[in-house]
């Protein structure tokens, strides 16, 4: 996966925005960060519990891993693109913007009931 394919994916989902920060790329809502890419563009930082972290990269420690010290206090966990197919990347981004959007719009935009 490319940062493109996400970007794809990210811009086309509700109140969700692109801006470039200290050269590094992120996508929010409102002024939360759920994506964020590291220079190079071969990590992304994604909105993920806090308290799930350990497990996730536990499972998988070729595929992710912890965020760096100063960002391990917010609910993130960081992923190698090139580690994962298209459909782990929408099921990695979908879930990181839900943390961040009300629960009436991911609902409305996901057909939710």
């Amino acid at each position: 996966m490319t940062i493109d394919d996400v970007r794809a994916l990210a811009l086309g989902l509700p109140r969700s925005y692109e801006a470039l920060v200290g050269d590094r790329v992120k996508f929010r809502v409102g002024r939360i960060v759920y994506l964020a890419f590291a220079r190079d563009e071969t990590l992304m930082g994604f909105a993920f519990p806090k308290d799930e972290r350990e497990a996730l990269i536990a499972s998988e420690p070729e595929k992710f891993m912890m965020p760096k010290r100063a960002d391990q206090r917010y609910n993130w966990v960081v992923v190698r693109l090139a580690a994962i197919d298209e459909e782990e990347m929408r099921e990695l981004v979908l879930d990181a913007w839900r943390m961040v959007v009300p629960k009436s719009v991911a609902a409305e935009h996901l057909g939710d009931q």
